[in-house]
């Protein structure tokens, strides 16, 4: 069973189709039902397993629930888990509300912490399980506009190392990848801006979100047995040079 978070649209959708095609029962989890419900319907088409869970993830409780739900489904465990539930609000330092930055860290950190927390354990008593956190190239340097979200997405680097460290010796792979700018419903709003800054990359292009979808397939899957802890740059070489 498969638990993907913010699997309603973009990186997510993508990531729970691909896991869904080799073979996995996905969960899709997300605020939009009707959204989620055609991820769903697509991954039922094709042959594949999956159900939408709605969840806010906005506080403790939110995602406390969605574990014991995934779990139920999961008939008492979920083997994988992709925390993608993000928001990625630009701006200067100084115009960002208080209300923001909970909201930042609420989902963007603290959702992923008490997944893992109520997760983890159960895989590490099987002695064995599947994270990925999906970061970002902006947790790697300092970009004017971007140190709300960054500096979440930089906590979350670090997470994913200790927790690599916590429950790794149990079985337990934790990774991340950290994506560059890819093209999305969320990220439309760019619009020139997106390829400007894919344009400082050796790709030169924003990536399709099926390709950061394939790099979290690989961390989750047993070809990447020996790889834990890691932070993997999915950024079309941005962070490289």
């Amino acid at each position: 069973m498969a638990l993907v978070t913010g699997a309603t649209s973009g990186i997510g959708a993508a990531t729970a189709e691909l896991l869904a095609e080799r073979g996995a029962h996905v969960l899709v989890a997300g605020r939009d039902a009707a959204r989620g419900e055609a991820v769903v319907a697509r991954v039922r088409d094709r042959g594949g397993k999956a159900d939408f869970l709605s969840a806010e993830l906005a506080d403790a409780e939110s995602a406390r629930r969605l574990a014991h739900r995934a779990t139920e489904l999961g008939g008492g465990r979920v083997d994988i888990l992709v925390n993608n539930a993000g928001i990625f609000p630009f701006g200067p330092t100084a115009e960002a509300s208080p209300a923001d930055v909970d909201a930042v860290y609420d989902l963007n950190v603290k959702a992923p912490f008490h997944l893992v927390a109520r997760l983890a354990p159960a895989m590490a008593e099987r002695g064995s399980g599947a994270i990925v956190n999906v970061s970002t190239m902006v947790a790697e340097y300092g970009v004017a506009g971007m140190a709300l979200y960054g500096s979440s997405k930089a906590a979350l680097n670090l997470l994913t190392k200790a927790w690599a460290a916590e429950f790794g010796p149990h079985g337990v792979r934790v990774n991340a990848v950290e994506p560059g700018p890819t093209r999305t419903g969320g990220t439309a709003a760019m619009g020139e801006n997106l390829d400007a800054l894919a344009a400082q990359a050796p790709a030169g292009r924003p990536a399709e979100a099926r390709e950061i979808a394939e790099a979290i397939a690989y961390l989750v899957g047993d070809t990447a047995s020996f790889v834990q802890g890691a932070i993997v740059p999915v950024d079309g070489g941005r962070t490289a040079v």
